[in-house]
């Protein structure tokens, strides 16, 4: 298969992150993933569009996130950014359990979920400049299966 990529843009609202969520969805499913697979996508898609808008954003509506997405043969890339705030600590933001936003009931698991559910993370930070979030799977196509 081919290279391919869609771009999409949308308000930092938080009822735009199904919206997110499902369009990533749609395009991966080209590659005919696992109901597992594409659970797994959805998920990190969520967690970090949810991220951008509540701590980029720090939930005000006229941020913009932007979400790309590749696929290079039985891979997909998925970057989800955002020009909001940054994050001052990443190592600290990394921890299993830590938010800086405790009084909205946050887990702070969101890049540990990224972490377990894709092969691949890369985040670019800087306060002031905001976040990309790149990560990557390897789907094993039903369609190679033998």
């Amino acid at each position: 298969m081919s290279s391919n990529y869609m771009k999409l843009q949308f308000a930092s609202r938080s009822e735009n992150e199904s919206f997110a969520r499902v369009a990533v969805a749609a395009f991966v499913s080209q590659l005919d993933p696992t109901l597992n697979e594409l659970t797994d996508i959805k998920t990190v898609v969520s967690e970090a569009v949810t991220n951008a808008i509540i701590h980029g954003y720090d939930g005000r509506p006229e941020g913009i996130v932007t979400i790309t997405c590749s696929i290079e043969e039985d891979t997909v890339r998925i970057s989800v950014e955002d020009n909001g705030r940054g994050i001052t600590d990443l190592e600290q933001a990394r921890q299993p359990l830590y938010t800086s936003k405790p009084e909205l009931e946050r887990s702070g698991m969101g890049f540990t979920i990224m972490e377990n559910f894709m092969d691949n993370i890369e985040i670019a930070t800087q306060v002031d400049s905001g976040t990309t979030v790149t990560m990557t799977k390897r789907i094993e196509s039903k369609k190679c299966a033998v």
